[in-house]
Parts: C-alpha cells; structure tokens; sequence
C-alpha cells in the first residue's frame, strides 16, 4: 500500500472547521424551525443559536482577525487563507442571521400570539400598557441609567462586551439648526431583559423587551431636548484568555486580571437594529473602528439569546414532557456504593440514568471513616456544587483531600477562581495540572482503607461533574475497582500534582502523553486487518473531529476496506463518500433535546474482542496535544454489550435527530425506512429509563 506521502490525497481532502462549525448551528436552527418540538422548546433552540454564534464571535472570529492583522496568509489543511475563511464567514453568518430572524418574526411570534403569550414592541402597546411601561422606567429602569454624552469633552466609552446599550440622537428645539447631538445609554447587566407587562394580571401573557422600553422613554433622560432616534446596539468583543504560564508566578492571579481586560478586548462585531439612522450608525462604527464586514444590522431583537427567559414561561403545555433521570442503577443504595463497585463496574447513561450516583459517591467518600484520600479533578462544575460541598467536608474530616482545578476552563473562569479559594480555605489541596495544557480530563479517585489493604475506587467520565448540565447533556460515566485501571488514574494524579515528564499508562490513553499516538495505532491495526481480507470496522461517537493526522489515517483505512460510522455532532472536517478515498466512511449528526456530549470509541480487531472506549476527548489538535485527556477501556463483558449492542445501533438507527454529511460538505435528514415513522434514540433510551426503574420499583 503506498504511503500517505506517496499518494496525494484526493482534493478536496477537508472541509473548513470554522464553516462546519457554522454547518452545525445551521442544524440547531434547524430545530427552532421544526414543529416537531413543543413551541417554548423552539423558543429555546433559537436563543442557543444566538449564544453559539456569540462565542464562535469572541474566540473563532476573534482568532481569524488576529492571523490577518498580523499578516498571516497561510492556508489550513483546507486551503483557504484567515482573509478567505472571514469573507465566506460572513457569507454563512448573514444567510443564518436571516432564517434566524425570519424564524422568529414569521414563525415563532405568531405561533406564540396564537397561545395567548404576546411579544410586544413599543408602537403595539395600549394606552393603559403603555401608563404601566413607562412606571415601570421610571420606577425601575431610570435610577440605575447614566447617559453618556458624546462630545469633544466626553470620549466614546469603554462598552463591555455583549452588554446592551442604546445610542440615541437629540435636538435642542430652542435653536433652528438640527444639531443631532448623541449620547450613549449602557444598560446594566442587572436589570432583566424581558419584562412581563402588569405581571399577575388577568388575561394574556404579554412581554417586552427592556430595550423597547428605554427607546421609548429614553427622552426623559434629557430634559430640553428633543429624542431624533433611539436604537439598540451591542459590542462582541475578543474574549481568550492570553496566559504566560511559564512567567506567571500566580496562576489564579494573573487569569483574575486578564479576566478584567476581556471587557476591554478588541471589539470583534458590531450589532445594531435595523433603521438606525445613517449617521449614528457611522458614529458607532467610527468610534469602534470595525471594517463594515463585522457589522450586522439586525432585524429583530438585539441577542436572542435572552428570548430564553420566554421559554422558562410556567407553560408545560408548550414544552416538553418532564423527564426525570431515573436512580435505577446498582448504585441507588448510597450506603452501599463501596460494596456495589467492588463486587462489579458500574456504567450509567446521562441523563436518562441519575447524575446522584456520581454524587454519592464523592458525599460517601467524604463521610466513610475508612476512606483516607479523595483526589479529583474539575473543569466545569454548578455555581452551587454538591461535590465541591462533600471535599470541604471530606477536608473536615481530616482526610487526604486534591482537587485539580482547571482555572483556564473557557467562560467559566471565574467560578473555577471562585471555587479554588474556597476550596483552599477548607485546606483542600488545590492544584492547576501541567504547565501549557487545560486539564480537561473527568476523574476521582477515593483511597479506602480495607482490613490491611488500601483500596482504590475511580469514577472516570465523558462529561463534567456539574449536577446541572448532567440533566441536558448526555455522557457516560464509569465506575470501576479494577486494579489496572486505578493504577493508572492513581499515576495520573501523581503526575499532575507532582513531576512526571513520560509517564506509563497500560490501560488509560492520556494526552498530551499517548493518547494520539496510540489512537492512530488503533486505526492502523483495523486497516492491516482490513488488508488481509478481514472484517474490520471503526465506530467513533464525539463532539468534534478536526485533527488532520487522524483523517488521514481514516481515510486510509477507507482505502484498506475498514467500514467507518462517525456520529459527529458539531464540527467535522473530515470529507465522507469521496470514491477512493473516503467511501467506506459514513458521518452523522445527532441534533435533539440534549446535547450529545459522550466520546466513545470501538475498534473491532483486538485478540478476539473489540476495544471500547470512552472518555474526555474530541479528535482535535487541542485535546491532543495541548489538553489533559483520559479515554479508559470498558472491560465489563456486560457493560460492553450494552455499548455494542445498545448505544450505538440506537444511534446509527435514529432518524428523528440525525443528519448525514454529504461529499459537498451539506447534511441531509436521515431517511425513515419505508412504512415506519421517525425513530428517536433519545426518546428510546428515555423510554428504557422508565422502564429501568418500573423493575427496580418492582425489585423493591
């Protein structure tokens, strides 16, 4: 077989990240449109595509304009170049802020005025609305307002990023020239963004935004001028971090401060309602200096992303039946745990199995008398955190308590900083993980004093410990006391807290160390059997597959005859179906009520059994080599059949959720098979909860 050097690869080889990226929320706009889902869940899809679009904003964006200004011009793996990928950005992001826009004024508005919840804009209020709107500013709004005039002795402000503000043109009446004077109105984060009109009334539910309402009042702030126009704009401002941590003498420190400056970022976007007047429009983008290619003018509310609050509306009419995780596990007698893990491995489903269990785990650790040490790690957990509770308390208690706190973990930052200190205070010893890579890896380890021996509980998972986003994101967790594995973790630990330039895993794969290394083998060994006329199969479920030397390696293994089914919800840069180089390769997209959040892995050729894994992992350059990653072997024959015979046929069988990407870079629906209606995995395996815990009740 010639070599990857030898034979040029077909073109084109790889689609773009960040148009893919854009491909996806394409995709969860997709479900704001479908009326399939109840009407406040729609709500909700759209204000999520409105917060992704954010932060491909602040870091994506943001990290393109950076490679032009400094005058990079080299191409990607895609070959287009950071001046290219922005001009085609701009392309996807106008044609999306469309269908956004139009979703909501054609579809949802009156969708939501047909269900008696009514949106309001300024010119649609009654008199008596329009008697209790302007109280409500006057009451509310004006006493925390500071207008900020715009003149030769006031400069243009420092605008926080994603903060709303309204500019506004003024005329002084008593003079015969329009002067068009402007001022600017920032809008403090506190005050709400949707405000229910004479709240508790009878009758309908009727909603408006606080903009609307300081647009129409904003002229009191002015007394002896005339209000010429008012309009909402916001600012989306470059939000990475920039650490040295090789020059930082404080880690959490220095992250505080650079945490300050992001306010002050470069501005990266510029959102404006459409109709501003042209010139308050050529103040802003003057003041700001952005080329026009970052400025949107928008014809609808100024971030979506609030709409959210209309979703949580006490309608469950309009929402989607109430799940409730089910505690139907080995592991739903918490005074148990110890004995249940020792005697088998334990692989829970979130959310559809009970994030408790993990929790419980950590509550027992930090009460059982016999337990001695506790070490876990954190990169994003709940502002109200059980587990970061049951360390303080396991510290209390006098026992041997680390947590790895990754301070850098984007846009939560300062909780992490938050919960360090806190966590210090209780004399937890509280660490950062290796020098230049985020800790991103999802373990604990409890060491439990047994007769003469120590014993060593692991948790490991696909998700972060946060009780709340186990609810909506669906991932795996592991719990095992099999000495090879907790040798490792135990390794692990030692190697974050402490030194260890090349340490030996057996059983776990660990980035930075190997994990590329020997992922890559693991597609390699299916090829050569594939090359000996062997079946030979790849099933890889993850968030993200960016990395080029692992595309390469499946397309190879393609060519070698390896039959490849890729479930990639976001970003995917490898191309499928391309005639010889991709054919063997399928690749979908699972888009639903939660967010497909699990990395698992199956490698079919390995001593007579496949391998299974799981883990913290995208195939992305980043968690390769720049990240603290883990993917650990599930070795229960039992838990394995499950993921062989449960998870990923459901997955490769729905059709509800899913999308198949095309050679040309699209994604299609999933076709129903002929005489059956659409079939949702996640809606099977929530039907598999209640039926879980029927047994278990019946079990009881």
């Amino acid at each position: 077989m010639p070599s990857r050097r030898s034979q040029p690869l077909p073109q084109p080889a790889y689609f773009n990240r960040e148009l893919s990226w854009l491909a996806f929320n394409r995709r969860v706009l997709g479900q704001a449109q479908s009326d399939r889902h109840p009407l406040l869940e729609r709500v909700r899809f759209l204000a999520i595509v409105a917060n992704n679009l954010d932060e491909f904003f602040e870091i994506r964006v943001a990290g393109l304009m950076q490679q032009v200004d400094s005058g990079v011009a080299e191409p990607g793996p895609d070959g287009l170049e950071p001046r290219e990928q922005l001009r085609r950005i701009r392309a996807v992001v106008d044609a999306l802020l469309e269908e956004q826009y139009r979703c909501w004024a054609d579809h949802l508005l009156p969708a939501l005025a047909a269900e008696k919840i009514h949106f309001k804009l300024a010119a649609d209020l009654t008199p008596r609305e329009l008697a209790w709107v302007r109280a409500y500013f006057r009451e509310q709004v004006y006493p925390v307002l500071t207008p900020l005039a715009l003149d030769q002795a006031h400069p243009f402000p420092q605008l926080g990023n994603k903060t709303l503000n309204i500019v506004v043109s003024l005329d002084n009446p008593a003079t015969a020239v329009v002067e068009k004077s402007v001022a600017i109105l920032p809008v403090p984060r506190i005050l709400p963004r949707l405000i229910s009109i004479a709240p508790g009334g009878r009758g309908p539910e009727r909603t408006i935004l606080l903009s609307e309402i300081i647009k129409l009042c904003a002229g009191e702030l002015f007394p002896g001028y005339r209000l010429t126009g008012a309009h909402a704009f916001r600012v989306t401002r470059n939000s990475d971090l920039y650490i040295d941590e090789e020059e930082s003498a404080n880690l959490l420190k220095q992250i505080e401060e650079e945490l300050r400056n992001l306010r002050r970022g470069a501005a990266v976007r510029l959102e404006v309602e459409e109709g501003i007047d042209p010139d308050l429009f050529e103040t802003l983008c003057r003041h700001l200096a952005l080329p026009r290619e970052y400025v949107f003018r928008l014809k609808g509310p100024i971030n979506p992303v609030r709409l959210q609050g209309l979703a949580d509306l006490p309608r469950p009419d309009l929402k989607y039946p109430p799940f409730t995780p089910v505690n139907a596990s080995p592991l739903r007698d918490p005074a148990a745990i110890f004995e249940t893990i020792r005697r088998q491995d334990v692989l829970l489903h979130h959310p559809y199995d009970a994030f408790s269990a993990v929790v419980d785990f950590v509550e027992q650790a930090a009460r059982d008398p016999q337990v001695v040490a506790l070490k876990q790690t954190f990169y994003r957990t709940s502002g109200d955190s059980p587990l970061v509770r049951a360390l303080i308390e396991a510290s209390q208690n006098g026992k041997q308590v680390t947590a790895l706190v990754e301070l850098k973990a984007r846009f939560d930052e300062a909780n992490n900083i938050q919960w360090a200190r806190q966590l210090e205070e209780a004399g937890v010893h509280v660490v950062y993980g290796l020098i230049g890579h985020k800790t991103h890896c999802k373990m604990c380890l409890v060491v439990r004093r047994e007769g003469r021996r120590m014993v060593h509980y692991a948790h490991l998972g696909t998700g972060n410990y946060n009780p709340r986003t186990a609810r909506v994101y669906t991932d795996l967790s592991y719990f095992t006391v099999r000495v090879p594995i907790t040798r490792d973790v135990a390794q692990l630990f030692n190697t974050l807290t402490g030194f260890g330039r090349s340490p030996h895993f057996r059983h776990l794969l660990v980035a930075p160390f190997d994990l590329h290394r020997r992922l890559l083998a693991l597609i390699a060994r299916e090829r050569k059997q594939a090359l000996r006329g062997r079946p030979a199969r790849i099933i890889a479920k993850m968030n993200a597959l960016v990395d080029r030397g692992t595309i390469e390696a499946l397309y190879e293994a393609s060519q070698a005859g390896v039959r490849v089914d890729l479930i990639v919800r976001g970003t995917c840069c490898l191309v499928p179906g391309v005639p010889g180089l991709s054919e063997n390769i399928r690749v979908r997209s699972l888009v639903g009520r939660f967010l497909e959040h699990a990395r698992v892995f199956y490698f079919e050729n390995s001593a007579g059994k496949p391998d299974i894994l799981a883990g913290s992992a995208d195939w992305m350059p980043r968690n390769f080599f720049r990240r603290v990653e883990v993917l650990f072997p599930i070795l229960d024959p039992k838990l394995r059949r499950w993921v062989m015979e449960e998870l990923f046929p459901t997955e490769l069988r729905d059709t509800a959720n899913t999308h198949l990407l095309q050679p040309n870079g699209s994604y299609t629906p999933a076709a129903k098979q002929a005489g059956a209606g659409a079939f949702s995995a996640q809606a099977h395996f929530m039907v598999e909860a209640g039926r879980r815990a029927r047994d278990a009740a019946g079990e009881g």
